[in-house]
């Protein structure tokens, strides 16, 4: 008797639909496995002959084919473990075959039987709410993952056995049951604001980057505070909606990277990959394209450290996904498509050994030298920074000091309020703060009035700004208004903006 039992292959960050079939073939006892199965697919064979053999139910003597449909989408992964046991199942005859009609089953086996930790739940749990599923079927230690989703049915699955005697209506399982979503706890982090000593237009500069979702570069010695600053962003950054929380969960649920006790990533992303990353692990790819640290920074922070440090063309790869906020990874077997809407927070030291410019310690780089090493970032890449900024030496005066500086928790309640602003003014676009518009919006939501024209102006002049530097200083002036709680631009808001513009390193 031929069975279908529906299953779920993920295909970049989406859930596709899997039929698996099961019937009867002709020859010697065997199992064989068709559809594009990889290896780890392959291997189900085994672990689903000794997970049905230890029910116990008497494995049948005959050869069984199973195909994975649709036969051109790759399948891999253990995730097929369960639904290839149910099927059989059911070609014997110990199931019925109405019981699974309209079901989901996705789980990987032991060979006892009992179900391990599968990835991916989140989007396959997606996949089968979007396809009019009612109910999914998954490990138990993944059902808090899945009820993420709402209006969908979750059944923890601790073992074959368990899921037969539901099916066949002797023992039900209990449905998941998951709490009510609340609002988002606010990050902590282990460096506050206030425990910084002094760089207040460091910190100025990383609040307003942080309200409006600006790109910024620090530029200054070594010990001068770069990587502390950084580290101590995400505790004034805003909470994440939970919109914002599932996407981010999706792309972390892919890649087998949620925490066992953490089903939904509650706070923003920091991520700071270190310098000797190829292109590849910094925006995805593979054979099989897997997302990449930019990825995994959605919604959140991409922390590059000693930037120059990076290979050029590490660098280079950053330049579309800073403009599109997506990464498009092609391969002769199709494209995807991965989110990357991160804030890029760069650090650099002036020159190779440190001191370039320090009223201090003298540099000992030779002009050659410097030349190279700022070389090493290209005009294109530095034009995408929304902000750069110099961080000096902090002198022994507020080091010593015991004075402490403006808590993280005030600085982030002022950049809520500016979030808020800027949701409320695009609130018919797919953006959600400034330094995500276009350059419509940018038009319709930056106006100038006489004395700011005239500015902006001479300042293009002097500076030599570019068509992409003219719309960067109106965003950032339009957050700087927003964090003042004013409705217009004003000539205070765009010298603020100005003083934030790249310079020639």
């Amino acid at each position: 008797m031929l069975a279908r039992v529906y299953s779920c292959a993920v295909l970049g960050l989406e859930g596709v639909l899997v039929e698996v079939e099961v019937d009867y073939g002709t020859g010697l006892p065997n199992i064989t496995v068709v559809g594009l199965p990889d290896t780890a697919v392959k291997e189900s064979r085994e672990r689903v002959r000794a997970a049905i053999k230890n029910i116990p139910v008497k494995f049948p003597r005959k050869p069984i084919i199973i195909n994975l449909a649709p036969a051109n989408v790759r399948k891999e992964g253990p995730a097929y473990d369960l639904p290839m046991a149910v099927g059989i199942l059911i070609t014997i005859g110990h199931i019925p075959p109405e019981a699974v009609d309209d079901m989901i089953i996705v789980g990987e086996l032991s060979l006892d039987g009992t179900t391990r930790h599968t990835p991916g739940l989140l989007p396959m749990a997606a996949m089968a709410r979007s396809e009019g599923f009612q109910t999914i079927c998954v490990p138990a230690k993944d059902a808090a993952e899945a009820a993420l989703v709402p209006d969908l049915q979750v059944l923890p699955v601790n073992t074959l056995q368990e899921l037969l005697e539901h099916l066949i209506a002797v023992e039900p399982i209990v449905p998941f049951k998951t709490k009510p979503f609340k609002e988002l706890p606010v990050q902590v982090t282990q460096t506050d604001f206030q425990e910084v000593k002094g760089q207040e237009h460091v910190k100025r500069a990383l609040e307003v980057a942080a309200a409006g979702n600006h790109n910024m570069l620090m530029n200054g010695p070594p010990g001068a505070g770069k990587t502390l600053l950084a580290r101590s962003l995400p505790g004034i950054m805003p909470r994440m909606s939970i919109d914002e929380a599932l996407d981010v969960t999706r792309i972390y649920s892919i890649l087998d990277q949620l925490p066992s006790n953490m089903p939904l990533i509650q706070h923003r992303p920091f991520r700071a990959p270190h310098h000797t990353i190829s292109h590849a692990g910094l925006v995805g790819g593979g054979t099989w394209p897997q997302p990449g640290e930019i990825s995994l920074a959605h919604r959140g922070v991409l922390f590059l450290d000693e930037f120059p440090e990076f290979g050029r063309r590490v660098l280079e790869v950053l330049r579309q996904p800073l403009e599109d906020k997506v990464v498009t990874i092609s391969r002769a077997q199709g494209s995807l498509t991965f989110p990357s809407n991160f804030m890029l927070i760069a650090a650099m030291n002036p020159c190779p050994c440190g001191y370039y410019g320090d009223p201090v310690k003298e540099c000992t780089c030779s002009s050659a030298t410097l030349t190279r090493y700022r070389k090493r970032i290209s005009g294109p890449l530095l034009d995408r920074m929304d902000i750069q900024v110099e961080v000096p030496r902090v002198d022994y005066d507020k080091l010593s000091s015991n004075r402490l500086g403006e808590p993280s928790s005030q600085v982030r309640d002022r950049v809520e309020n500016a979030r808020k602003r800027q949701l409320d003014r695009l609130k018919d676009s797919p953006r959600s703060s400034n330094g995500d518009m276009i350059p419509r919006e940018i038009r319709e939501n930056c106006p100038l009035d006489g004395e700011c024209k005239s500015l902006l102006r001479a300042a293009m002049q002097q500076l030599g700004l570019s068509a992409r530097a003219y719309h960067r200083v109106l965003k950032l002036s339009r957050t700087i208004a927003d964090l003042a709680g004013d409705e217009d631009i004003s000539a205070i808001h765009l010298a603020e903006a100005l003083q934030y513009q790249p310079r020639e390193l």
